[in-house]
């Protein structure tokens, strides 16, 4: 890979065959790899990694050590938190009512359509050929199961799958799936860090430990 620098200097790493647009900002330590496109204005955070073949829109913004996987599509005006992962061929889209023509025959153009994005909030992950389809917003800390299709907004650390994709539970920060206590009713444990959440309606309230950041 060969190194770059950012306005500020800072180097970042992009693989031969990779297209990193001369206006996109790349944060210190991030790695493009082969095949992937970043476009203009597109604004990536330090220590992200872009796989192979994978597509980063105009204005797209990503935070700080996010992972986006090989072939996946992040259209504009798509929005990444911190420490999002997306998975391979996970589409992101930008149009609710796609068409090539207009009523009249005509092709469209950029002028005839208002593209919108989908936001991640931080820590949230993406399995493997999701789609999610815009507008809409995924909670911090939330897992989409791999092959969904998110049509709507998914809460902080719930735990989405199917298509199209529905509630099946809640995750703790680890990803892991959060169980039932042993001694206090109602509440619910992550069982690799021992945090404790309650139900709060369609959403989850953590009890202990730092709240989830959208």
């Amino acid at each position: 890979m060969t190194d770059r620098t950012t306005p500020e200097d800072e180097a970042y790493s992009v693989a031969p065959g990779a297209d990193v647009s001369a206006d996109a900002v790349i944060g210190a330590g991030t790695k493009i790899w082969h095949l992937a496109q970043v476009r203009e204005k597109a604004l990536l955070g330090s220590n992200c990694v872009v796989g192979r073949g994978a597509y980063i829109g105009t204005g797209v913004t990503v935070g700080e050590n996010c992972k986006i996987q090989n072939h996946a599509l992040v259209y504009e005006p798509a929005h990444l938190d911190d420490g999002v992962f997306i998975g391979p061929a996970v589409v992101l889209t930008n149009d609710t009512y796609p068409r090539a023509i207009n009523p009249d025959g005509t092709q469209k153009s950029a002028s005839d359509w208002d593209a919108v994005g989908v936001s991640i909030g931080r820590g949230a992950a993406i399995g493997a050929r999701a789609v999610c389809v815009a507008p809409l917003t995924i909670g911090a800390w939330a897992l989409v199961a791999a092959g969904s299709v998110v049509t709507r907004d998914v809460p902080d650390h719930a735990l989405v799958a199917g298509v199209p994709a529905r509630r099946l539970g809640w995750v703790g920060k680890t990803g892991r799936k959060l169980e039932p206590s042993a001694t206090e009713p109602s509440v619910l444990v992550c069982p690799d860090t021992g945090e404790k959440y309650r139900e709060d309606g369609d959403a989850i309230v953590v009890l202990d430990g730092e709240e989830p950041r959208a």
